[in-house]
């Protein structure tokens, strides 16, 4: 699919007050929940696997870049929000120290049950929580946690305005979010072998290592349905994020955004 007609299938299934997106299909927005918590209740066993496998390795370096622009420090209370399989609460962890929280959340408990035992597994028990969370509603007091970090999960939340809002909320004043998403790729030529290998070998991948291709099938939509690095700035704006900005990983093909609450 070409980005023309990434364009023309977001334009056509622009979303309405009672429905969203669904990869590039329309469905009731009380669905969507459900229906991406079937997309990693299939994927879970397999996730880390396929993810050095879809990006050859090259998301632990996406990653690294997070923490390094994190500004995390001894003692500080971390929110890694659509955790997974906790691959930045274990850094965090190790960075925050004795003094400091780590809180590993996700919507799906599939994630968070492997994202759990994979950390036990690497001796990480004593300054971690793990919370079943909604990002549009996060159980959190006002003025909590000194970063926020979400990665490749926003693309999946129903309300991403509602989202952001929520954890602004919950952010401190002075502390900051972290957005690692897919985005656009800046070239016509990246973009077009992106959308081959996305939609074209991806879904192989998944059916061959996960059995599974239709959930990689909606992980390829989810990602040209995302906001694109512009759109995405203008929303954590909109709701109170200052001094944002973002920086393009890969030729745009995934963005660090990162906004400030004072």
């Amino acid at each position: 699919m070409s980005d023309t007609q990434a364009s023309s299938a977001e334009t056509n299934q622009a979303e309405s007050d009672d429905q969203t997106h669904f990869g590039f299909k329309q469905v009731d927005k009380n669905q969507k929940a459900s229906m991406v918590a079937d997309v990693f209740h299939s994927v879970a066993a397999k996730y880390d696997v396929m993810n050095d496998l879809m990006s050859m390795g090259i998301h632990r370096i996406w990653k690294r870049f997070t923490i390094d622009c994190s500004g995390v420090r001894a003692g500080h209370k971390v929110l890694d929000l659509a955790g997974g399989t906790g691959d930045l609460a274990a850094k965090f962890s190790r960075i925050v120290g004795e003094s400091g929280k780590v809180v590993l959340a996700d919507i799906n408990n599939a994630m968070l049950t492997v994202g759990r035992d994979k950390l036990r597994d690497m001796g990480i028990v004593n300054n971690i929580d793990y919370v079943q969370a909604n990002a549009e509603a996060l159980p959190f007091p006002d003025n909590t946690f000194d970063l926020i970090t979400i990665a490749f999960g926003l693309r999946n939340v129903t309300d991403k305005d509602k989202a952001l809002a929520s954890m602004y909320r919950v952010l401190k004043p002075g502390g900051r979010l972290l957005v690692l998403e897919f985005s656009k790729p800046e070239s016509e030529m990246l973009s077009k072998v992106y959308d081959l290998y996305s939609f074209h070998l991806l879904p192989k991948m998944g059916k061959l290592v996960a059995n599974d291709s239709e959930s990689y099938q909606y992980l390829a939509e989810s990602i040209r349905m995302h906001p694109d690095q512009e759109t995405l700035k203008g929303m954590m704006d909109a709701v109170g994020f200052e001094q944002t900005t973002y920086h393009n990983l890969t030729g745009g093909i995934v963005a660090l955004h990162r906004g400030f609450k004072f």
